[in-house]
């Protein structure tokens, strides 16, 4: 232990702990920009590079950025003198002369971290605009817009996209004044081996890194009187919603979100829930038959089997593990299943061709926008999902319309395609989807009833996470990763011979699973809003009358009377796809 004095205080904290965790100890308040520490997903952003964070340190001659200078014992820091206000002072000024003034209409007006420093340093008057302004093009993706005017070179989404997620599509380029956060090459994000899984977005302080929104899109379709509209809502939107309406993390919303999407005008509110039922079905039975076959000696079958509900993971499969594309489930993701299912089987009950009617998606994710667009996704060039927006997105357009979201009573979804089981709405949660195959894959595999339906072994939080189930007289080991960086440590184990012997692994791109999405309510690295949100979705599992996906009513007929059975050729058709390696810098 070490023995310093902050502000008069005298504390002793770990030998290695720096000066703002000290600082942190005793309730002291050090104000940063560039810092970011998320222990629980390993991310430790401590470049220091903002200088915000300055304190004056007894015995030295300059100031010492107090997030990244370690203590020594003795130490006496000095956190709010004259000296060190006005360097914070002159800094963020500096960094504002260099920044453009679009507060009124920038996406992160009201939750950017320069915003809130300035008003917290009370400046209202920048004495350096007359210098020279660094300019960049605006580089807009289908999924995320970079606006590197609004860079303030934190390089948090530099250390998110490289430590944490080891995607490598954003580096620190150039030197001085022309310095900037891009792709290689200082390429596109659409060109570069970016997964879109907004991960960077989450962590940005500023508004440089945004979603491309889509909520003006949504509102041309709903006026457009020769359309259908339909909307579908992923699992974890339940869960986090509430939040941009006041609402502690975890609060169960499903009832208030359904009231609120049809007062916006949608003609349909369904539930993407539905669809996560039909990909169990499809990927469970497909997972049975690789099983059937490596138990009968069939040497050609490929184990472990990966699910393919995230769109992020398989961006960065088909970009980085280009050798592994045989491995994975052709099971689409539960969105583009519902876009499929929407326009071909509930179209034809409506009497309407497909180009009538228009798929809206509220997702935690902002991947999905980018794989609603994928061309294998359209039939003659229309989409099976018109419109993706995220969970912020649609807490905007509700704010838009002026709904009082906490005053609405709870309303049901609409049937036969807002019909789920308790297995469906786990999807949510890292762990979720191969539970939900688990519990229909013992009752197909044995023809006996799961007497216990919770496989509690399959939960948590950890980035990796390794269990074994035993079905009749074989042990099926099941892999789990959350975030990226997590699925590149399984993957690399599968190519060296897959020592662990995995049958089946879940990979979700973004840590937490889709919780903690790039389009979800920002959570700033509080772990505990991530373990309340999955909790919430395991309560609405517990509260389901029917809680394995194979006992769906709705999900039974449309077997019985469109889809055959599971891996016919109708359903291959429009539940499944294929991968294709994707060359990019």
């Amino acid at each position: 232990m070490i023995n310093i004095t902050i502000d008069g205080k005298k504390i002793s904290v770990e030998e290695g702990s720096t000066i703002l965790e000290a600082s942190h100890k005793v309730g002291i308040d050090i104000p940063t920009l560039c810092h970011l520490d998320l222990h629980d997903i390993k991310m430790v952003n401590k470049c220091a590079s903002c200088r915000i964070c300055v304190v004056e340190v007894e015995g030295r001659r300059n100031l010492a950025p107090a997030c990244a200078t370690p203590v020594h014992d003795n130490m006496i820091v000095k956190t709010n003198t004259l000296r060190v206000l006005n360097a914070r002072k002159t800094v963020l000024e500096l960094m504002l002369s260099d920044h453009p003034k679009d507060c009124l209409i920038c996406p992160k007006s009201g939750n950017c971290e320069l915003q809130d420093l300035a008003e917290r340093f009370g400046i209202r008057e920048v004495h350096y605009y007359d210098g020279e302004k660094s300019t960049y093009i605006k580089d807009y993706s289908t999924s995320i817009i970079r606006d590197m005017d609004k860079c303030v070179m934190c390089r948090r989404c530099e250390t998110m996209c490289n430590s944490v997620q080891t995607v490598g599509a954003l580096s620190g380029v150039n030197r001085g004044f022309n310095a900037v956060v891009s792709p290689a090459f200082e390429e596109k994000l659409e060109n570069s081996v970016c997964t879109h899984c907004g991960q960077c977005v989450a962590v940005c302080p500023v508004g440089a890194l945004t979603e491309k929104e889509n909520i003006w899109s949504v509102v041309d379709a709903l006026v457009n009187k020769n359309k259908v509209v339909v909307v579908q809502t992923a699992p974890a939107v339940r869960a986090a919603l509430g939040e941009e309406f006041g609402l502690e993390a975890g609060s169960l919303v499903t009832g208030k979100m359904v009231a609120a999407l049809r007062r916006l005008g949608f003609d349909y509110v369904f539930d993407t829930d539905f669809a996560a039922d039909l990909t169990i079905m499809e990927e469970g039975a497909e997972l049975l038959d690789r099983l059937e076959r490596y138990i009968e000696g069939d040497e050609s079958v490929k184990l472990p089997m990966l699910t393919s509900c995230c769109p992020g993971w398989v961006n960065f499969l088909e970009s980085q593990f280009p050798d592994l594309l045989d491995i994975p489930s052709s099971a689409k993701s539960p969105q583009q299943m519902f876009g499929s299912i929407a326009k071909s089987y509930f179209a034809q009950k409506l009497f309407i061709p497909r180009e009538k009617m228009v798929v809206v998606s509220v997702m935690p994710c902002l991947a999905k926008k980018f794989e609603a667009s994928r061309e294998e996704f359209k039939v003659k060039g229309n989409p099976d999902v018109d419109i993706s927006i995220s969970t912020r997105e649609l807490a905007h357009l509700i704010k838009i319309a002026n709904i009082d979201f906490n005053d609405l009573e709870e309303e049901d979804f609409d049937k036969p395609l807002g019909e789920s089981t308790g297995a469906a709405v786990i999807f949510g949660a890292t762990g979720g989807v191969i539970e939900a195959a688990t519990r229909t894959v013992y009752e197909l595999f044995t023809g006996k009833k799961l007497e216990k339906i919770d496989f509690e072994e399959l939960r948590g939080i950890e980035g990796i996470r390794c269990a074994s189930i035993k079905i009749n007289d074989m042990d099926i080991n099941i892999g789990i990763a959350s975030g990226l960086g997590n699925a590149r440590k399984l993957l690399e184990e599968i190519r060296s011979g897959n020592p662990r012997n995995l049958h089946a692994i879940e990979i979700m791109a973004c840590p937490g699973g889709c919780i903690g999405g790039g389009g979800q309510p920002y959570h700033h690295g509080n772990i505990e809003i991530l373990k309340k949100r999955a909790d919430a979705i395991y309560t609405e599992d517990k509260n389901k009358p029917i809680r394995k996906s194979h006992e769906n009513p709705y999900i039974k007929e449309i077997y019985q009377k469109f889809l055959w059975e599971p891996l016919s050729e109708k359903s291959h058709h429009l539940l499944h796809t294929s991968y294709s390696p994707k060359q990019k810098v």
